[in-house]
């Protein structure tokens, strides 16, 4: 069985796009969705700096474009049949090749596309609101995140919540990313809880907590326009691990997400639970596999970073697609494959 997973702000590097688009295709898909983003991907995505793609207005919309991107280009030779590639836009949507998806915070918007809750231009618009307005309210109040490493999850939360802080990314068994005020965040880093690491985040605020509450509110408000679809294969959410089969409960939920607590253990607990056998990640790559290395011992893992990990990706999902878990989950998958 096979997840297909869409990685969250933090993962995007400078020049990460550029391989892409000497795929055909590739920079009129891209033009597209910059249009309905209202951001120039193509500039970001190839020549833009560090700093520039860490503002949360360019880096949500970019991550989004980049994940529909790499979708496309994994189904298009089975679509049209062309041995050169390229990128058909809604190739991915179209042949449904995963047995489950997910995305983590922002990934979750690249996710519902692939699922065709979203159309990639719905999906494009809502990711530009959706960024703009996180933006917004960070920049109302001094607010940071840290990285809580290792320590019983029990004390973990109980240090967290003594800083006045939220639990913002329940990331796996070994990681929790905390957030709130710029001073609370100091305070857990002073005063770590026992046998932990906090590690200062360099973030523009406290992202999934009541400081992005004028976020929600300002998606919620945008999202009536939106006419979702139920999702073409289960759809694992953020909230819980809940596995959604209706487009308006993950409307309903993606705007909740702004201001709530992401999941990922969640995801990866539900994934467990359906049987699956491989976990492919969408570019830019690495940061979801690396957690379910630790987390998902014996599952198969693929990254596709660029088009030169197409054709082991294409293979990677015939291996895994559809099949069951005692087929034996490393089919398929490799350790080099996962830390590309």
């Amino acid at each position: 069985m096979l997840a297909i997973v869409c990685p969250g702000q933090g993962a995007q590097k400078p020049g990460f796009l550029s391989p892409w688009l000497e795929l055909p295709g590739a920079r009129e898909a891209l033009g597209a969705l910059s249009e309905a983003g209202e951001v120039d991907l193509a500039t970001h995505g190839t020549v833009s700096d560090a700093d520039t793609i860490r503002d949360t207005a360019v880096a949500q919309p970019l991550l989004v474009a980049a994940g529909i991107l790499a979708a496309d280009a994994l189904a298009t030779q089975a679509a049209d049949g062309s041995a050169a590639g390229g990128v058909v836009p809604g190739a991915f949507a179209a042949a449904s090749p995963a047995d489950l998806l997910a995305g983590h915070s922002v990934g979750e918007v690249t996710a519902s596309a692939l699922a065709g809750v979203l159309s990639a231009a719905d999906a494009m618009r809502l990711v530009a609101v959706r960024s703009r307005a996180m933006a917004t309210a960070a920049a109302a109040e001094e607010t940071s995140m840290a990285a809580v490493v290792g320590g019983v999850r029990e004390e973990v939360l109980a240090a967290i919540e003594a800083a006045g802080l939220t639990p913002a990314n329940i990331n796996s068994a070994a990681q929790v990313v905390a957030a709130g005020s710029a001073a609370g965040v100091a305070a857990l880093g002073e005063n770590p809880p026992a046998r932990a690491r906090v590690i200062p985040l360099q973030v523009a605020g406290a992202f999934h907590t009541p400081y992005m509450a004028g976020a929600r509110e300002e998606l919620a408000a945008f999202a009536p326009q939106l006419s979702p679809a139920a999702p073409s294969v289960p759809l694992v959410t953020n909230a819980g691990g809940e596995s959604i089969t209706d487009g308006a409960r993950y409307l309903e939920l993606i705007v909740q997400q702004v201001a709530s607590p992401v999941d990922w253990q969640a995801c990866m607990a539900t994934f467990a639970e359906r049987g699956v056998t491989g976990i492919l990640e969408v570019n830019p790559a690495g940061t979801l596999t690396g957690l379910a290395k630790r987390e998902l011992k014996g599952v198969g893992l693929q990254n596709l970073n660029s088009p030169d990990d197409l054709e082991a990706a294409r293979a990677f999902v015939e291996a895994h697609a559809g099949a069951a878990a005692d087929d034996g989950a490393s089919d398929g998958g490799s350790s080099d494959g996962a830390e590309r």
